[in-house]
């Protein structure tokens, strides 16, 4: 997929297979226990995506891949997303913010939804 002057593929990377801390849901008083990926955990899928806008951005040219640490929660919802390897301040906001928008089928554990913890990296190639 080509957007202004950059091409965007996408690959999540999936991080080790230790439990994690629980977090606390949004808007509740309760806790849900997050997961990190293991052969357990059948791993979340995108069923939505939104690509990034770059309708403010003028003249930067970048080749290179924004890295993005996030919680998938147990409804499929982008939770915390936050840039773990950073291209440029103004590429890594419109990805951020497009990863927001997506939606997932979330992660199974014995067949019930879990929250997970994974990467997802964008790359960019300057045209």
């Amino acid at each position: 997929m080509k957007v202004v002057v950059f091409c965007i593929s996408l690959a999540a990377f999936f991080q080790s297979t230790q439990l994690a801390q629980p977090q606390q849901k949004d808007g509740a008083d309760s806790e849900e226990r997050v997961y990190e990926l293991n052969d357990d955990i059948k791993p979340p899928r995108i069923t939505h995506q939104v690509n990034p806008d770059y309708s403010s951005i003028r003249g930067i040219r970048v080749k290179g891949s924004v890295e993005v640490a996030l919680v998938v929660s147990s409804q499929g919802a982008p939770k915390d997303p936050r840039v773990v390897q950073s291209l440029d301040p103004e590429v890594d906001r419109c990805a951020v913010d497009a990863i927001r928008k997506w939606r997932f089928s979330p992660a199974q554990k014995d067949g019930k939804p879990v929250a997970v913890k994974l990467t997802i990296e964008m790359q960019f190639h300057s045209m």
